[in-house]
């Protein structure tokens, strides 16, 4: 909120605030909170403004890399449910063309991948891409907070992200499919398939 009151003293015209899906409703996730604070601060600053709302990345799974090259598995705590994760490559095609181009003032842009994937479709999809067999193992909720905590994540985020993930186990807006903006600014969704490909080396093609 600092950094927009900066901006409006400076006499910036026009703020792109790259946002969350989520930001839009009310939420336990803190983060999500957060986006929407900011969002409401910025919507009274006087300023022109453009919000830019990706649901999760697809590039957070690189983060279970280890277990996946030292074991084979995905370890979640996600049972059976389904999201849409988006390429951070797309949305930064999009936030590009904002920033040369401007306009799009006072828009809400929503942004998910193009396909909907339990973890076990994104083991699949591990599996192609590294020529290794890729498991999805389903943890509970507090086996997840407990290995993040061991990896050295602070408390208070751990305790943040169970809270996503239990918003995440009723389903919501991360289980839906949102392509207008790719569309608006003619970008080719990017699929997991060919992120998998992209990256496989980082989760252990070759090893």
């Amino acid at each position: 909120m600092t950094f927009i009151d900066a901006c409006r003293a400076a006499g910036v015209h026009h703020l792109i605030k790259l946002s969350g899906l989520n930001a839009g409703r009310e939420t336990t996730f803190v983060f999500s909170n957060m986006h929407k604070r900011i969002e409401e601060h910025l919507r009274g600053s006087g300023m022109a403004w453009t919000s830019l709302r990706p649901t999760g990345f697809m590039q957070e799974y690189i983060f279970e890399a280890p277990s996946i090259v030292n074991d084979g598995s995905l370890y979640l705590a996600l049972d059976n449910i389904k999201l849409s994760p988006v390429d951070l490559m797309d949305v930064g095609k999009v936030g590009f063309q904002l920033l040369r181009d401007g306009g799009y003032h006072g828009e809400v842009l929503p942004m998910t991948g193009p396909d909907l994937l339990s973890m076990a479709d994104v083991a699949q999809h591990l599996s192609t891409a590294t020529g290794r067999k890729v498991r999805y193992v389903p943890i509970s909720p507090l086996e997840r907070w407990r290995a993040l905590v061991a990896a050295g994540i602070p408390t208070e985020v751990a305790d943040a992200l169970d809270k996503q993930v239990h918003e995440r186990l009723q389903g919501g807006s991360e289980s839906t499919i949102e392509l207008s903006t790719h569309k608006r600014f003619n970008v080719l969704p990017t699929s997991f398939s060919q992120f998998a490909e992209r990256h496989a080396m980082d989760f252990g093609a070759g090893q």
